[in-house]
């Protein structure tokens, strides 16, 4: 079992920044991928980035690419997303999910466990 608990979303202003985080704990989670996706209203669970934890790799969708950065820090046991040069687009119920796979997965039914999900609202 893996437990995911995200924070850090919230209102801000186009072109700006946030960082979401997602603290893991349970089962060791240096074996695990980690992946966030986001969900609008009346719109499809969307990838956005992944993370090997064990060896580090990482993977974006199309649309974030080059904006938005995910990172893990081993001893927290958390994973960031990095969000930068934020569009109203961008606004979505965004989910912290990991699987006991390793590899790049980018979508969610390769996904085990989830959090509870956190607003992220960008104003124009």
């Amino acid at each position: 079992q893996v437990q995911l608990v995200e924070s850090g979303g919230g209102l801000v202003q186009a072109g700006g920044s946030l960082r979401l985080s997602c603290a893991a704990s349970g089962r060791t989670v240096s074996t695990v991928t980690m992946g966030w996706f986001r969900q609008a209203p009346g719109k499809e669970r969307e990838f956005v980035a992944t993370l090997s934890w064990s060896i580090g790799s990482t993977y974006y969708g199309d649309s974030v690419k080059g904006r938005f950065t995910i990172s893990k820090d081993n001893a927290k046991n958390t994973v960031y997303l990095q969000m930068d040069s934020l569009k109203p687009e961008d606004t979505a119920v965004y989910y912290c999910a990991a699987t006991e796979k390793s590899g790049i997965y980018v979508l969610p039914r390769s996904y085990t466990y989830w959090g509870q999900g956190t607003q992220v609202t960008v104003s124009s």
